[in-house]
C-alpha cells in the first residue's frame, strides 16, 4: 500500500508488531523499491488485503466493537494462533489516503487507538507478556500527557479496562511467529514513519526518504 499523494513511498507492507503488543505499518516511508521481497508477516493492512473466505468464517471475522484501528491487528494476531499465515506480496499495489475518515491527528482516532489497544491485548497476549505490555502503555500515555499535553490516548486506554471482563473472557492467548524485536520505549515512535505526505510541503518528502 502506498501513499496517495506521494506513491514512491511505501505506506504499509504488511502489518509489524512486537512483544509489546505495539503494531505499526511495515517499511511505512521506505521508497517503493525496498518492499520489493514477497515474505511472510504478521498481518495484513485491511486497506489493502485479500482474506480467505474459510479463515473469516472461522473467526467470525473482524470484531465489530473496535469499530476502526487495530481490528485488522486483532483479526491477524487471531488468524495467527489458529494456524493461518499472512504473506506479503510486492506485485499488489493499492494507493491510500491516510486516515481520511476521523484526520491523522483527531482526538477520536487517538482515543480508539487507545481503547483497541487494550482489547487487542487482552484477547490475545500471553499472559507473560502482559506486565511487558502494561509498562510500555504508561511509558506511552506518560509522554503523551507530559509532552504533548495530550489526554487522549490515556482516555481511550481507561474507557478499554472499564470494558475489559468481556474480553477477557474471550482470550485465546497465542504469541505470534512474526515478532519485531523490542526497541526501547523512547525509539517507538521512530517505527511509525510519516503520517500524511504532502507534494506542497517538500521538507516533509525529503525527510521521510
Amino acid at each position: 500500500m502506498v501513499f496517495d499523494q506521494a506513491p514512491d513511498l511505501v505506506q504499509s507492507a504488511g502489518i509489524a508488531i512486537d512483544r509489546a503488543a505495539i503494531c505499526w505499518d511495515r517499511l511505512r516511508g521506505r521508497r517503493v523499491a525496498e518492499a520489493g521481497a514477497a515474505c511472510e508477516v504478521f498481518g495484513a493492512s485491511a486497506g489493502a488485503a485479500l482474506y480467505r473466505r474459510a479463515m473469516l468464517e472461522y473467526l467470525g471475522g473482524f470484531d465489530e466493537r473496535f469499530f476502526a484501528y487495530l481490528e485488522d491487528a486483532d483479526l491477524a494476531w487471531r488468524a495467527g494462533t489458529a494456524g493461518w499465515r499472512t504473506v506479503y506480496v510486492p506485485w499488489a499495489r493499492v494507493r491510500h489516503i491516510t486516515s481520511a475518515t476521523l484526520g491523522e491527528n483527531s482526538p477520536t482516532k487517538k482515543l480508539l487507538l487507545g481503547r483497541n489497544k487494550v482489547w487487542m491485548a487482552a484477547k490475545n497476549a500471553p499472559a507473560a507478556d502482559l506486565p511487558l505490555i502494561l509498562a510500555y502503555d504508561l511509558a506511552a500515555v506518560t509522554y503523551a500527557l507530559v509532552r504533548r499535553r495530550d489526554p487522549h490516548p490515556l482516555r481511550g486506554r481507561l474507557e478499554g479496562l472499564r470494558q475489559l471482563g468481556i474480553f477477557l473472557g474471550e482470550r485465546r492467548p497465542g504469541r505470534p511467529r512474526i515478532l519485531e524485536p523490542l526497541v526501547p520505549p523512547w525509539k517507538v515512535p521512530e517505527r511509525f514513519g510519516p503520517t500524511q505526505l504532502e507534494p506542497m510541503k517538500p521538507n516533509l518528502l525529503s525527510s521521510a526518504r
